[in-house]
């Protein structure tokens, strides 16, 4: 086909779908509806766009959950490592236990924030309005600004432990751990 009859295809085209979804001049009555076979279709897209808006929100709650569950394992092997006065094992166990904590704080680890960035990007906000108030970082779907900062300060805590180890103050930061997580948790 040449360029010119492509051309005048596209025209043409473009003109009978201009015609056939036009409005027609309203003869002596009220404007018609807008058909319900596109009321229907509208609505089962805003189905689906709610619905993946649920599953994003399921997927950032199983990040959470197993950052929490591999937290726990780091907590049992520093809790092992203290009472063993093993200085090695417990400094890799609390360094690790203080990178779950973080990954807890940010929704996940690096690979999960590039994610969230090409989200962020091409415009998608789980929690808009909680943005523009503040309580929610951009791009984030179940942690807080302030469960954030709570959760970054115990991995802090939780890394410079490692050069002093005490059981009680492990025990101690791991509560605030959990407390966190249990309200993050407890939200819907």
């Amino acid at each position: 086909m040449t360029r010119c009859a492509r051309l005048f295809a596209c025209s043409a085209l473009a003109l009978a779908l201009f015609l056939a979804t036009a409005p027609r001049a309203a003869a002596a009555g009220p404007a018609p509806g807008t058909p319900p076979e596109m009321v229907a279709a509208y609505g089962s897209l805003a189905d689906g766009i709610l619905a993946l808006k649920r599953a994003e929100a399921s997927l950032v709650r199983s990040i959470l959950a197993a950052a929490h569950g591999h937290a726990q394992a780091e907590l049992g092997r520093a809790q092992k490592a203290i009472a063993a006065k093993d200085a090695a094992a417990t400094r890799t166990a609390l360094e690790a236990l203080a990178g779950d904590v973080a990954q807890l704080a940010t929704e996940g680890d690096a690979a999960v924030g590039a994610v969230r960035k090409r989200l962020i990007e091409g415009g998608h906000h789980h929690h808009a309005d909680g943005e523009a108030q503040g309580l929610y970082d951009e791009g984030y779907v179940v942690v807080t600004r302030a469960a954030k900062q709570r959760l970054l300060d115990s991995s802090r805590a939780l890394a410079q432990m490692a050069a002093s180890p005490k059981a009680e103050a492990l025990a101690a930061e791991w509560q605030k751990v959990e407390a966190v997580y249990a309200e993050l948790a407890a939200r819907q």
